[in-house]
């Protein structure tokens, strides 16, 4: 029962850092109707960040997670207008070439900036160690993770469902052109909007730095997963990223535990699976159909 518990915990743990990573994806596709390959990227480059402002500037990893996803997203601002903002109109192949050369320019330039060694960023000491928890050891930072993760599922369920950017947001998504009819500045909204995803990479990628060894790969790991993520639960969809995010980390979580053998090809056996039977995704559009 302990093996059981402990694959639990893992999973949820997994499961809640893709969703971070994996629901800004979506929301920028449901808004901006394009697929941002650089979202990886932007992810490592929270993470990067947080182990400059950490390790080198000498900063408490609080700090850090307030700092490096804010520089990441006054980034994506620039990036949207000075590139993404001619393709918008355009197809969404354009969107695509675009983005990945951006993946590309992201990875060089963390290249030459931090090389191309491993870095390490410790946890705070507030949450070093572990906990016993359902008869095993969970380590604290996890709990932390599945606890961050909660909190900004409900901050997003709020900020879509409770409040007028939310509505507004969503309006965007629904018909720009009748955003625009009711002095919606769109423009605006979609820069938002894009900075917002990219925020959601980053924090996504300070949280995963004490977890995880930082590489100038480690953005194309990650965009590959929450891709696979986006498939499972439906491009575009919020609550089909949540249910996405959890199944992939079920499949990791007991996956690397009992079937280790294979457990590399699991995520895509999965996701082949649901093109097949869901090619919308499980709550995508047009799912129901």
């Amino acid at each position: 029962m302990s093996g059981i518990g402990s694959a639990l915990l893992n999973s949820l743990d997994i499961g809640l850092l893709l969703f971070i990573i994996a629901v800004g994806l979506n929301i920028v596709f449901g808004v901006l109707n394009i697929i941002n390959f650089a979202h990886g990227a932007l992810y490592m480059l929270g993470a990067y960040l947080a182990f400059t402002l950490i390790n080198i500037v000498g900063m408490p990893f609080w700090a850090a997670l307030l700092l490096a996803p804010l520089g990441v997203a006054i980034l994506a601002v620039l990036i949207d207008r000075f590139l993404l903002r001619y393709i918008y109109s355009r197809d969404i192949a354009d969107s695509l070439l675009l983005t990945f050369a951006l993946l590309l320019i992201i990875n060089e330039s963390v290249r030459m900036i931090w090389g191309s060694g491993i870095q390490v960023v410790q946890p705070p000491q507030l949450l070093a160690g572990s906990m016993d928890i359902m008869g095993s050891s969970i380590p604290t930072y996890s709990l932390f993770v599945i606890v961050m993760g909660l909190a900004l599922l409900a901050g997003l369920w709020f900020l879509f469902n409770r409040t007028r950017i939310g509505r507004i947001m969503r309006a965007a998504a629904l018909d720009r052109d009748m955003a625009e009819v009711l002095c919606i500045n769109t423009r605006l909204v979609v820069t938002g909007v894009f900075a917002f995803g990219a925020w959601l990479a980053a924090v996504g990628g300070v949280i995963a730095a004490p977890m995880r060894a930082l590489d100038p790969g480690m953005g194309d790991k990650i965009i590959i997963e929450s891709f696979i993520v986006v498939v499972i639960g439906g491009l575009g969809s919020f609550p089909g990223a949540l249910l996405g995010a959890i199944i992939l980390g079920l499949i990791h979580g007991f996956g690397g535990r009992y079937f280790p053998e294979v457990n590399m090809l699991l995520p895509f056996l999965g996701m082949a699976l649901v093109l097949l039977f869901k090619p919308n995704g499980i709550m995508g559009k047009g799912a129901a159909a």
